[in-house]
């Protein structure tokens, strides 16, 4: 008896997936539990485990496929063999006059096709997904080339449509013909061989067009400011051995900085708020998102009510999920929720950014490199570690005033991290 293997429930919102890879071919032996098959949604990477031991009797979705919840995407034979070849397939290939006649129907369409300097004519329509976005972007389905099964067209198909400016066709006014999609010019032969195109990811698209909804939608606003961090690193040195002896993980930096950030968050509450419509949403909850950088691109895990959690809880948390993400084992819960988001560049080497928000959040803090720098103290010029602080915000709900409060309360907090311990 053959088990279905099937799309599982990917998470709130989460309505399809696209196939990233197969881990094992038709025959082969599969325990119970052992990865089949590796799903990407637009939010995490999710593998598809065996429910039951026996071989991969019939793969049915392929890789680069979209598909729904609930789909089939093959099947597990009990015991050492697959499945015996379709009835339509053996029909098929017992009729050599049919198949020669579709095979001649098929070349003179294509050829028609070509003369007309037309793509290959679809047999299916879009996929569900793609038809609302191309509903809701006023795109014409004869404009985009699909990737799907016989053409199909794809989200993923539509979503480099409009990345790549793919005109809108107004509802009111018919068109004669669509306007070809916009490409890049073609390289020189030289170079074009020495070039590799690679399909993106659909995490990477959907980072693409959430940092550009950002950009499109809020009326974002940077300001800056630096910290002294000589106590925290002192802090950190005087107990670190002690910390991480008692509660099982390194003492870092992430931890004062969210800690600081939730400290601020209770006093300026619109830089934790989000605009719905023509309301505003305050969040009596802190739920920060750390951006953390894996080789499938930015992720953002989030530490769900920071402002209830000491230092310690909160660098347990960044710890499991910093793992999580690297090791691709992120779940969709650990990536929902998250209020106010802090991105950390200096441990890559910068000194200097303006991060771009997290959608629909409305503050983001920027942290940089430590560098000794001279600074006046008490009238004297001395050497001290500092860090560069850049806070994005979305200026329709956060005033210039409460950014730069925001970001003060956080400086403070980390010049003088008794007042964490506190709670001052």
């Amino acid at each position: 008896m053959a088990t279905e293997i099937r799309v599982p429930t990917l998470g709130e919102s989460v309505t399809e997936a696209t196939i990233g890879k197969w881990f094992k071919k038709v025959g082969d032996a599969i325990a119970v539990d052992e990865p089949l098959v590796e799903l990407e949604t637009d939010k995490v990477t999710v593998e598809v485990p065996a429910a039951a031991a026996g071989t991969l009797g019939e793969i049915v979705a392929k890789e680069g496929e979209t598909v729904g919840v609930g789909a089939l995407l093959g099947s597990i034979s009990a015991g050492g063999s697959a499945p015996a070849t379709k009835p339509q397939a053996v029909s098929q290939a017992s009729s050599p006059d049919a198949a020669s006649t579709s095979k001649q129907a098929a070349a003179e369409t294509a050829k028609i096709a070509g003369d007309a300097g037309a793509v290959e004519p679809r047999s299916m329509p879009p996929a569900p997904a793609a038809a609302k976005l191309i509903a809701e972007n006023n795109l014409s389905v004869d404009q985009l080339s699909g990737s799907g099964k016989r053409g199909q067209v794809l989200k993923g198909d539509v979503l480099d449509a409009i990345a790549k400016g793919a005109p809108s066709q107004p509802a009111e006014t018919p068109r004669a013909a669509p306007a070809p999609i916009a490409v890049r010019a073609p390289s020189s032969g030289d170079d074009a061989s020495r070039e590799e195109r690679v399909r993106m990811t659909k995490l990477r698209q959907t980072i693409a067009r959430r940092l550009k909804e950002a950009q499109s939608t809020a009326a974002m606003l940077t300001t800056f400011n630096e910290v002294d961090m000589s106590a925290v690193m002192a802090l950190r040195t005087k107990y670190k051995d002690v910390f991480e002896k008692k509660h099982g993980v390194k003492l870092g930096f992430m931890g004062f900085f969210t800690k600081a950030v939730t400290h601020a968050l209770k006093e300026i509450p619109a830089v934790n708020a989000e605009i719905d419509g023509t309301d505003i949403i305050y969040k009596n909850f802190a739920h920060v998102g750390v951006a953390v950088g894996t080789e499938k691109g930015l992720v953002v895990p989030v530490v769900r009510d920071a402002d209830q959690m000491s230092i310690a809880e909160i660098e347990k948390e960044i710890g499991r999920l910093g793992i999580a993400a690297r090791d691709g084992k992120l779940s969709v819960a650990d990536m929902q929720g998250g209020t106010f988001t802090i991105s950390n560049g200096g441990v890559y080497g910068s000194l200097m950014s303006t991060p771009i928000l997290n959608a629909p959040q409305s503050g983001i803090l920027g942290m940089h490199k430590i560098q000794d720098r001279p600074v006046v103290v008490g009238g004297q010029i001395v050497i001290r570690p500092m860090m560069y602080l850049a806070l994005s915000y979305d200026h329709r709900i956060v005033d210039g005033k409460e950014a730069v409060t925001f970001l003060v309360r956080v400086k403070e907090s980390l010049e003088d991290p008794e007042r964490l311990v506190l709670d001052l």
